[in-house]
């Protein structure tokens, strides 16, 4: 089976726009599109839709991506992806917007499944760029790296240094700099705020923006949508 896979942004103030109101903002965008989604069986059918990995409340993202299960007829009659890029778009709200859409075949794992790392920018405060250099240096030249995280309101101890593939700093000035950090997303999703935490508890985030998700296939990275090849970062590399 064929379905239509969406790349999309989310910028602005439908940042602060949780996951399940995004997957309703998607189906009534759908509606207004007039786009034939397939519907789920059972007692109470729902759009088919598979979204990538859930984006936390308050960050803005590049590279948001669903899919879309449509019937194959959809395919073959007079199918347009610019003409379907700009229906989409003109029902969509502002601060969401396709950036392409593409046609995939389904696999066994769902796109949230599939993705194996992400990519960050976040603009962060509250620290020179020599002090964090101290800090990257010192991450990147550990072959373990610790730090405590929270769930169901209980404290664990993990080691993440292998979801650290690589962080830089890409922008400064004199209040404040960027940094783009790829980040694992198994065992489970390393934020890029858990980590600047341990790195440094005086830094503040100003801004977090997801720029791409990745899809991991042998040794290569790919973009899930147009599995574009991307060069892997090797976990001890800075990315430049």
């Amino acid at each position: 089976m064929k379905c239509l896979r969406v790349r999309y942004s989310k910028l602005g103030k439908i940042r602060f726009v949780g996951h399940r109101d995004v997957a309703r903002i998607w189906e009534r965008a759908l509606r207004k599109a007039e786009i034939p989604v397939l519907y789920s069986q059972g007692f109470s059918p729902h759009p088919r839709l598979s979204f990538g990995l859930a984006l936390p409340t308050g960050f803005e993202s590049e590279a948001e991506y669903v899919d879309i299960y449509l019937d194959d007829d959809f395919f073959d009659i007079d199918f347009k992806e610019t003409l379907v890029n700009q229906k989409l778009n003109d029902s969509l709200p502002d601060g969401m917007n396709t950036v392409a859409v593409g046609v995939v075949e389904t696999s066994e794992d769902s796109l949230q499944e599939a993705v194996d790392s992400c990519i960050w920018k976040v603009k962060v405060s509250g620290s020179s760029t020599e002090e964090f250099e101290v800090s990257r240096e010192k991450l990147m030249s550990s072959d373990t790296y610790e730090i405590q995280r929270e769930r169901k309101g209980k404290i664990f101890i993990e080691d993440i240094r292998s979801q650290v593939h690589s962080i830089a700093i890409e922008e400064k000035n004199a209040v404040d700099f960027n940094i783009i950090t790829e980040l694992g997303t198994k065992p489970r999703v390393l934020r890029p705020t858990d980590l600047l935490r341990a790195m440094n508890p005086e830094i503040k985030t100003k801004n977090i923006l997801r720029k791409e998700q990745l899809i991991l296939q042998g040794n290569t990275r790919f973009e899930p949508l147009s599995f574009q090849k991307l060069d892997p970062a090797a976990p001890a590399e800075v990315m430049a």
